[in-house]
């Protein structure tokens, strides 16, 4: 179960790292774009709001792969707050913003978080 935690941690600051890319450096390019929705107007107008969305997915990678790589007890304890930073992030966007959010982040988070709670 070890394993398969660390896995679904890493698969998720991933994501994380992923959607900083998107955020940051492709808002206003076709695969920001496509994630939004947004015209070409509209996404460089927000593109200041995605590029600080995309630092915080960012620091919610960086802290997910700091839970993978510190001893426990510490390394169990930062897994489990950042994957519940995840969780609530993800929650509040599918409530607020939009539902594929749920799926994309609330559900990995919430299963890696299962998985890591289980392992212990």
């Amino acid at each position: 179960m070890d394993t398969t935690a660390s896995v679904l941690v890493a698969l998720v600051a991933a994501l994380h790292a992923y959607i900083l890319v998107l955020e940051m450096f492709l808002w206003q390019k076709r695969p920001g774009r496509d994630l939004s929705g947004f015209d070409a107007e509209l996404a460089r107008a927000t593109a200041p709001l995605a590029a600080n969305q995309g630092l915080y997915n960012g620091f919610l990678a960086a802290g997910l792969v700091w839970g993978l790589i510190a001893e426990d007890p510490t390394g169990f304890q930062v897994r489990v707050f950042f994957l519940v930073c995840v969780l609530v992030a993800g929650l509040y966007g599918g409530a607020t913003a939009s539902r594929r959010i749920l799926v994309a982040q609330a559900l990995p988070g919430a299963l890696a978080l299962a998985a890591v709670l289980l392992a212990r």
